[in-house]
Parts: C-alpha cells; structure tokens; sequence
C-alpha cells in the first residue's frame, strides 16, 4: 500500500526545499526528487549574489522581504554591485533610474572617477555607473540545507531518485507514480521542479503555462591581476556580463539566456568565448587560464515573474515556479507566501505587504 501525504512536493532544490519546510508544522509533506541528490540542477550552479534590482521592480518586494531572514542566518556577506554603462548609454541609465525609483532599492548614479576606485583597470569606455550598496554575497549551500534541515525536523518525507511519471486524480486527491515503481498518494501536488514544471503540469493533467528554461553560462578564471577581494558585482548596463570574485579568482558570465529542453545543462564553447571577449572589453587585467566552466537552466513564465498558487482550472495542482535567477535571494518570502496561500493561512510580518495576486497562475490566461 502506498504511503498518503497531505502535499506532495515535486522537486527539492531551493524552491521545494524552502516550500517544504514552511509547509512541514502543519502538514504531511514528500519531498520527491529525481535526481540522486537535492538541488542538482540550478541551485547547485548559482553565481550566488543578493542583488536587490535582480528580476525587476516586481520581484524586488520578495527580495527585500527575505532579506532581514537571510542576515539573521548570517548568509549574506556585503559585496555591492555596479551596474556599468558608457556615454552613449545615458538614457539607459536614466532609465534604469526611473524604473527602480520608489521600488524601496538603494541605487545611485555613479562617475568614472568613483568608478576607477571600486574598477581597477577600467578601459576608457566606461565612465559611469549605477551603484547598489546593499548587493551581497549569498550562501547558497548554506541556505539550501538550511532549509532542507528544516524539513527534516518536520519530519518532511525526503525521497531521491524518485522521477514522477504519472499523476492521477483519485477521489479528491493524487496518486502519484515514480519511475522506480513506487508510488505515492496526496492530497495536493505542488510543483516545483523548476525547469521541468511545466512537464510535470502536464503529467498532472494541468495546462502548461510556457515556463522556458533558459541556459546560463559561468566561468571560472585566474587573472593578472587577481580581483581584488572587495571588488563589487559588476554587471553591465544592458546585460551583456557580469562579474565578481570568488577567492583569489573571478566568476564571470555573458548574462546569456539560451531557450533549452530541461536537461542537465552544459556550457558551449561559444558562449564561454563570448564571457572572456566581453571581460576584456572592460578591464585591462591579463586572463591566465579559464579553470572551470559549468551551466545551469533559469525557468521564466511569459511576463517573466514567479509563479505561485493554485492552478485555476486543474483542482489539487499548485505551482510553485518559474523563478528565473532569483529564486534563490527570494526564497524566504516566496517559499512563505506560497506557504500561506496553499493553506489558507494568515499572513506575518514577512509577507503582510506582498502582492499575491502579481504571481499567481491565473494572469498567465
């Protein structure tokens, strides 16, 4: 006979991680992973950084409600960004300005002479900046397990290796079928399998809502000079890279967003060619060997907002999703606002001022 749940969460990287974990003191939770270890795919492979503009003006109230909660657990580390631009790129500073103003983001117009002091072997170019103070560092292993312990203390059921290939609807709840054979039975199946969640709708009987994984390149360099330890995240004005230190050596990206099939995500030479083209367009500093590269697939609805709550037409299915390379920084106010949605809760202190209704499944149509 097959074990019975209250909610079924699909997929325990950060995102069924953290919902897990807010769901487990008031219901029985599975936790089902595919793969033989949680958080394999994109949590696994982030360039970990909190910056406050990161996903728009819309997700920036998450990721300042999850801030004072990741400072409490002592992972954030302050690093700061700088969004850097040209002369021929005033108007879209002015325009990044304009979007981000009344959003609650610290930022402020930058010159090339507070530039060259945070930007050591700047090229001419790039005479100014937008800078945000309260860009950080983040500990993403550590909030990951973080949040995987706390399920554990809630007695969360963790499985790994269980690949879901079918959902069924039985009475007022699911039965749920595993590649190994197994099987499971609750009474709310939540998604949260990132790339896959719209593979896993389907399975579930639920329309597909056109969350695309889009493939991220990272790198890993040994330069001359090494980057400076307090160097800011440094990210350009219309997304062509970022990047930032890490130890002695610098993560860098070309912000790329290549539409891919959920898989296990593996950089292409062109792509990391384009990081290093772009990196030595901004600095003078010689790149001494290329040391690790790796991908990872960032998941966005159309609008390119998360996706949170019950699927209006598909009883029992909820989505928790498509949240592109934020879903990390904004974990706890998300995971908590899924949370209270799914149950029925009032909201708290963290989620009082959150726009609910900015993520929920139904405004995709």
């Amino acid at each position: 006979m097959s074990e019975r749940f209250d909610i079924a969460v699909i997929g325990a990287g950060i995102a069924g991680a953290s919902l897990s974990a807010e769901l487990a003191p008031y219901a029985s939770v599975l936790l089902a992973e595919a793969e033989a270890q949680p958080g394999y795919h994109t949590t696994g492979r982030s360039a970990a950084f909190w910056e406050e503009c990161y996903g728009g003006p819309q997700v920036v109230p998450l990721t300042l409600a999850s801030g004072p909660y990741l400072r409490e657990l002592g992972l954030l580390r302050p690093r700061g960004a700088l969004y850097v631009a040209r002369d021929e790129d005033e108007g879209a500073v002015a325009a990044f300005l304009q979007r981000f103003a009344g959003s609650g983001v610290s930022i402020e117009p930058l010159g090339r002479a507070g530039l060259e002091r945070l930007v050591p072997g700047l090229r001419s170019p790039w005479t100014r900046a937008i800078a945000e103070p309260a860009c950080a560092d983040i500990d993403v292993a550590g909030l990951h397990q973080h949040y995987l312990a706390l399920a554990h203390d809630g007695h969360v059921t963790l499985r790994l290796r269980v690949r879901l290939v079918a959902a069924e609807r039985e009475g007022d709840g699911w039965r749920l079928l595993f590649e190994d054979g197994s099987e499971a039975r609750a009474g709310v199946l939540a998604s949260a399998a990132g790339a896959w969640a719209d593979p896993i709708a389907t399975l579930a009987g639920a329309r597909p809502l056109g969350i695309e994984p889009l493939r991220r390149t990272v790198i890993q360099l040994r330069t001359d000079p090494a980057p400076p330890a307090d160097l800011p995240l440094v990210l350009d004005i219309h997304g062509q890279f970022y990047f930032k230190p890490e130890g002695d050596r610098l993560w860098l990206s070309p912000h790329d967003e290549t539409p891919s099939a959920p898989c296990d995500a593996a950089p292409e030479e062109l792509d990391v060619a384009l990081a290093i083209d772009r990196f030595e367009q901004v600095v003078d500093w010689r790149v001494l060997a290329l040391e690790r590269r790796w991908a990872g697939l960032r998941s966005f609805a159309p609008d390119r907002l998360p996706v949170y709550g019950w699927d209006p037409r598909r009883a029992g299915f909820f989505w928790f999703a498509g949240q592109g390379g934020f879903g990390i920084q904004t974990a706890p106010a998300a995971a908590r606002l899924a949370a209270q949605t799914l149950l029925d809760r009032p909201r708290d202190a963290m989620t009082a001022a959150l726009d609910a209704s900015l993520y929920a499944p139904g405004r995709l149509g």
